[in-house]
């Protein structure tokens, strides 16, 4: 396998096609690239996760935060987002608060590894594969068993594998739920 090292410098956009003026950011000194998922693909997720308002959506790497204020504005549940980015989380914040959901999306400037994400009901990833897999035991330690994983594009790995998965155009979305844990006799 080859592998190409491209000389971009520490902090880039660019416009996706197929969806003009959705930016991608990416800095070298993030676990992950800041890529917007698409609306389309933001409503399917959340509709795959069937969330619903006595749900808490927890968003690891929210970005803009557009998964916790559609969770808010359409399905009426409460969000909490994580990322390690300042510009983001300014940006996330300024975004519920136009659509109106300030109150029920809350926004946490950190990393998403050490987030509290006990309270989840729903858990939303858009992370790379070793990300997810860097995650997943936590996910399975600290969750409630039947809280829901939606992972868009990334799967956890062959140890685990989706309940459910969904194409939507070029994105795939993968469904999970926690399972009870086994107590040892």
């Amino acid at each position: 396998m080859l592998l190409t090292v491209l000389p971009f410098p520490p902090a880039f956009a660019l416009t996706t096609p197929e969806e003009p003026g959705l930016e991608r950011d990416f800095r070298a000194d993030l676990d992950v690239p800041y890529v917007p998922t698409k609306q389309e693909t933001v409503e399917a997720m959340l509709k795959l996760a069937g969330v619903g308002p006595k749900d808490v959506v927890y968003d690891l790497g929210c970005g803009d935060g557009r998964i916790v204020v559609t969770a808010a504005k359409r399905f009426g549940a409460r969000g909490v987002g994580v990322d390690i980015d300042p510009a983001r989380i300014a940006e996330a914040r300024e975004n519920a608060k136009q659509a109106g959901v300030a109150s029920r999306a809350t926004f946490v400037l950190g990393d998403l590894f050490n987030a509290d994400i006990r309270q989840a009901t729903v858990v939303m990833l858009y992370l790379l594969p070793s990300v997810n897999q860097k995650l997943k035991p936590r996910l399975l330690a600290e969750l409630a068993p039947g809280t829901r994983v939606v992972s868009h594009d990334f799967d956890m790995g062959a140890d685990w594998p989706p309940q459910k998965t969904i194409h939507l155009g070029r994105d795939t979305i993968y469904l999970w739920t926690v399972p009870e844990r086994r107590t040892a006799n």
